[in-house]
Order: structure tokens, then C-alpha cells, then sequence
């Protein structure tokens, strides 16, 4: 809230010296000395000389008032369409595409087009930024254009991978030690070459945007487990006492899923622990896939998941834990050689707004889920008072 008031503080400082500019400017024509002598000074280019500084001017303060809008969201996806928004306004681009790394160790990449402010299918498939990130750090750049990516970057199958979108500008989201993603712009609507304030104008705001994404990624990154790209224990148990506070203000109920994986430490002598991990991977993949937005799936620590879903009543829930079970027991993972399907045994305890703690949230929907380990494991157990 404070980082908003702040901003909107310096919107309106930006707002108030483009008034004194015009003012200032208008007082200086109204001079009697400067009237005498106006057809002298426009013969001499002084007047036109003024008007081209008051629009570089105008230009730098509309790039600083964008760049302010960017940094106020704390939402990637938020935060991109407000970047979109400045740059179509601006300078109408064919398209905008944005692709990045969802994960800090993982190649899996992220893609987002947009196309007159709205989102577009893109078609493209790109499994690693890696030889981009080689280029980039070999040749640091703000911005590139496409053209001569292509003819400057040695992994050039990679770089054609890029045209399905036909870009024209390419900026790197480049930090001193990665490569997080990059921005492609696309040409100017009605095939009109940008000309040299606009081109000034995407290279600056595109740089701060760069920085932004970078920011939230981190930020991102920091709330989830690396392995599986699911949210932290710290970060769950945070959304969990948050949850607490809002239903002692409201009348609903939230559940809570404690989800374990049956017989892991069996499945990992016999096929390995890398092979462990990977199944790990395609279990925290299908609970993502198999939650709304709104719920926090994480990974509680070795092979056991949470999922918290706010506003959820123990029926819904039932209906939620009974289908990850039913897809983890159908999962197939690709390796080397064919794996043993894996059940999980899950537990749920649904809450309202009563005086019930974070712990004994967490400890009744664990207790529900060794019931299910009791009763034969690869099943769900709702607790329930005695």
C-alpha cells in the first residue's frame, strides 16, 4: 500500500511539471522582448529548436510515468499486461510475445503473446533459453533486432525457432549471472519502419520492464520448492494464517489436504532416487493441473504435499483429493526403464472461522491421512470430531 500512495505521489509530480513546463513555456512566447523578435528567432530555428526539446522532453517524462506503472504491480501476469498496454498505446506493435523460465534450475519456459492488448495463441515450442542465454552473455545487449540475432548467433536453429512470431526487436530479461527470458516485439502495424524516438523509447521502457519481470521471478522463486515448483512450506503455512484472519471476518469454511506418497522409500531403493525425484516432479505437475488458482498447493517437505483451498467445504474437497488420487494412480512417468505406478493416501480436515490454530489445522488433516494409511492407503479420510 505505502509502494502505491508513493508512486501515485510521483504521477503526480509528473503530471504537475509537464503543467510547468507549459506554463513556463507559454510565459517565455508572451515575453514583449521575445514577440519583438519572433519572426527573427524562427528564421533562425530557435522556436522549432525549443518545440523538438519540449517533446524529448514530454517523451522522457511519459517513459518515466510508464516505467512507474510497471514497478507498482507485484503480479507477473498483471505486470505484463500493463507493459503491453504502454507499449501498443504507444507504438502499436503487430505483437508482443514474452517468454521466460518458470523454474530457477529447470528449462521448463514459459510463453505469452498478446496481439492489440489481448492474448494470442503463438504456436511457438521453445524448450531452452540456453543458447540464447550463451549469446547474451557473450554479447550483452539491451536490445537486438531480430535480423541481426540471426546472422550474429552461432546456434542458429534456435534462433529460427523465433519467427512462427516474426519478431523485430528482441530484449533479453539479462541479469549478471542469468539469462531469465526474453521479449520480442513485433513490427510496426501497417508495416511502417519505427522511427528513432519510438525505437528509444521500447529499448529504455523494455529495460525496466526487463528488471521488473526479474523482480517478481525472484520473488516467485523464493516462495517455491525447487524441485517441484510448488509452493514452500514457509510460504503455505503463511497463506494458511492468512486464510484464519479473513474467515474470522467472514462466514465460510477452507479445507486442507495433507497428501503422501505410498511406499516411497520402496519405490526409491528399487528404482533409485533420481528416478524418485522424477516421479515427485509429475505428482507436483498434477496436483498444479488439478487445483483452481485461488488454491496453494506446496510441498510439505520429502513426499508429502499440502493443497489448502480456501472457501472449500469437506464435500468439494472430497471431490478434489478423490481426483488426484484417481490421476496419480493412472500416472505414468517416461524413463529408461517402465516404472511401477505410485497411489498417494490422502487427508482432509475442513475448518472455519473458530479458535483452531495453524498446527492443529495442519495436525487433524495429518492425522485423517495416516487413518488412510490404516485403512490400506490409496484412499481419502475426512476427519471428523471423535
Amino acid at each position: 500500500m505505502n509502494n502505491i500512495i508513493y508512486n501515485n505521489k510521483k504521477s503526480d509530480i509528473i503530471e504537475t511539471s509537464k503543467v510547468e513546463s507549459v506554463a513556463k513555456y507559454q510565459d517565455f512566447l508572451s515575453n514583449p522582448h521575445i514577440h519583438e523578435n519572433l519572426t527573427f528567432l524562427q528564421e533562425l530555428g530557435v522556436i522549432s529548436y525549443i518545440d523538438s526539446l519540449n517533446a524529448t522532453i514530454r517523451d522522457y517524462q511519459d517513459l518515466f510515468s510508464s516505467v512507474l506503472s510497471i514497478f507498482r504491480h507485484t503480479v507477473l501476469d498483471v505486470l505484463l499486461e500493463t507493459a503491453v498496454f504502454h507499449v501498443t498505446n504507444r507504438i502499436n506493435p503487430t505483437s508482443i510475445v514474452v517468454l521466460w523460465k518458470s523454474f530457477q534450475n529447470k528449462d521448463e519456459i514459459t510463453i505469452k503473446g498478446y496481439r492489440h492488448y489481448k492474448l494470442m495463441d503463438t504456436g511457438l515450442h521453445i524448450e531452452s533459453i540456453t543458447p540464447f542465454e550463451t549469446f547474451f552473455k557473450q554479447y550483452p545487449k539491451c536490445m537486438i533486432t531480430y535480423k541481426d540475432l540471426l546472422s550474429q548467433m552461432n546456434n542458429l536453429g534456435a534462433a529460427e525457432e523465433l519467427c512462427m512470431v516474426e519478431p523485430e526487436l528482441i530484449i533479453p530479461i539479462l541479469s549478471p549471472s542469468s539469462l531469465y527470458g526474453l521479449i520480442l516485439v513485433g513490427g510496426k502495424i501497417g508495416n511502417i519502419a519505427y522511427n528513432d524516438m519510438e525505437l528509444i523509447f521500447i529499448e529504455h521502457f523494455m529495460y525496466f520492464v526487463s528488471l521488473a519481470i526479474q523482480n517478481q521471478l525472484n520473488y516467485d522463486h523464493s516462495l517455491r520448492d525447487v524441485k517441484t515448483g510448488l509452493y514452500n512450506y514457509g510460504f503455505f503455512m503463511t497463506r494458511l494464517t492468512e486464510e484464519l484472519a479473513r474467515m474470522k471476518r467472514n462466514e465460510y469454511v477452507s479445507s486442507v489436504i495433507v497428501i503422501d506418497v505410498d511406499f516411497f522409500k520402496k519405490f526409491n531403493d528399487t528404482y533409485g532416487h533420481v528416478a524418485g525425484d522424477r516421479v515427485l516432479e509429475h505428482i507436483a505437475a498434477l496436483i498444479k493441473q488439478g487445483v483452481r488458482l485461488e488454491d496453494v498447493p506446496a510441498r510439505f517437505g520429502g513426499e508429502e504435499f499440502t493443497v489448502l483451498l480456501p472457501d472449500t467445504d469437506s464435500q468439494n474437497a472430497w471431490g478434489v483429493a478423490e481426483r488426484l488420487r484417481k490421476g496419480i494412480a493412472g500416472l505414468v512417468v517416461p524413463w529408461e526403464v517402465p516404472l511401477a505406478s505410485v497411489t498417494i493416501s490422502l487427508g482432509i480436515f475442513t475448518f472455519d472461522n473458530s479458535n483452531d490454530s495453524i498446527i492443529e489445522i495442519v495436525d487433524r488433516a495429518d492425522k485423517a491421512l495416516y487413518k488412510s494409511k490404516e485403512r490400506g492407503r490409496n484412499c481419502t479420510t475426512i476427519w471428523e470430531p471423535n
